[in-house]
């Protein structure tokens, strides 16, 4: 009896070993918890200022989904790619919107941050690039990797021009600014002064001129249009020797509309068979005009006055030069005899340059003038007068 119950204590104190190993198992190695690498970092510079863009990474290097985001070093380099990330840069904290994106696998995060190029940089590597990458690590300061690389010129850049002004004319409207000569100008680095605008209430600009300046920056002379744009000329204003005001004329807006127009100086570095490299400096202070047209057409010239009449009804025909005003409604016809006042013979605007007078008395001498009308119903001043004399 006693060996028997040795036996089943044996028995069973084997089941018990065999079930406990089944249950156990192998152990499975702690998750690391590494954000993948960011593979769509975008750069974009404007002055001292460069823009990083990158998608926060939603995926672990184990294909699990991000739980715990840390910070992201912003590495950049000026000696060709990077292999490491060194001192960052800087660092971008996670968005407080990412415990909210992570649940929703769909929603993809956006990040950015803005990096100021240091000026001993932009001036001891003015012919060179940037090269950044970002690198996303978990809570505890790792990370699995250096993100795609993107490149930055780092061509020194000018501060805006002064004075940048807009005021509509009857031409179109003016800008103007002036360029002081700046110190420090590289060779090998053209200046360009653009100017944009933006109709009140919409998003999206339009580029509308663009002007050498590379002789204004240097010092005193003047711009040299690059463009073929109409109308660019010097503004009348007065000049010194240490400063230039420029202008160029703006004829490609609609009237009775707001804007608001805006300049910066573009340094740009040729290069040879390739796409220029070109950078925009800061912006002037935005203008805001409204375009409202108070501006008449252009006085009619050349008038001409010629009398009609034996076997028929007499007429007096009147013929005179063209206004090219592009908004020309048409022309207003006035006659008086000696002595009185003028009246306007016709109802509405001709709309060629010539009219018959029908109304006319045998003996009598007519005066005319004539005058131009636009499509806002501004009136020219009236021309010189002619005559002519009904036998």
């Amino acid at each position: 009896m006693r060996i028997l119950d040795c036996n089943l204590l044996l028995v069973l104190t084997a089941s018990i070993w065999l079930t406990g190993c089944a249950s156990i198992g192998p152990p499975e190695a702690p998750s690391l918890e590494l954000p993948k690498p960011v593979s769509d970092l975008r750069a974009a510079r404007k002055g001292d200022r460069v823009t990083l863009t990158w998608t926060i990474p939603a995926r672990t290097t184990e294909r699990q989904s991000v739980r715990y985001l840390g910070k992201t070093h912003i590495c950049r380099g000026v000696a060709g790619p990077l292999k490491q990330c060194g001192t960052p840069a800087g660092e971008a904290v996670p968005p407080a919107e990412f415990e909210r994106a992570k649940k929703s696998a769909a929603k993809k995060l956006t990040a950015t941050f803005t990096d100021v190029l240091p000026s001993t940089m932009e001036q001891e590597y003015s012919m060179r690039f940037a090269t950044y990458a970002v690198a996303v690590l978990n809570t505890a300061g790792r990370g699995a990797g250096l993100s795609n690389q993107v490149r930055v010129p780092l061509v020194p850049t000018l501060p805006p021009f002064g004075d940048f002004a807009a005021r509509p004319t009857a031409q179109g409207v003016l800008i103007s600014w002036q360029c002081p000569p700046i110190a420090g100008i590289r060779t090998g680095i053209r200046y360009l002064f653009r100017t944009y605008r933006r109709a009140e209430g919409s998003a999206n600009e339009t580029r509308i001129g663009e002007m050498d300046a590379t002789e204004c920056a240097a010092g005193p002379g003047g711009l040299v249009p690059l463009t073929s744009e109409p109308s660019k000329k010097k503004a009348d204003a007065p000049q010194d020797r240490n400063k230039v005001i420029t202008s160029f004329l703006d004829q490609t807006f609609e009237w009775e509309n707001t804007y608001f127009y805006r300049g910066a100086v573009v340094s740009v570095i040729d290069t040879d068979g390739k796409p220029a490299i070109e950078v925009e400096g800061d912006d002037t202070p935005e203008v805001k005009i409204f375009a409202h047209d108070v501006f008449p057409p252009a006085v009619p010239s050349g008038l001409q006055a010629v009398f009609s009449g034996p076997g028929q009804e007499p007429f007096i025909d009147l013929i005179w030069a063209p206004v090219t005003d592009a908004d020309l409604a048409g022309y207003n016809v006035y006659r008086h005899e000696e002595g009185a006042a003028a009246m306007k013979l016709n109802a509405a605007p001709e709309a060629t340059p010539g009219f018959r007078d029908t109304e006319v008395v045998p003996g009598k001498i007519y005066f005319y003038s004539v005058s131009a009308v636009d499509q806002r119903g501004n009136e020219s001043a009236r021309s010189e007068e002619t005559s002519e004399r009904v036998p």
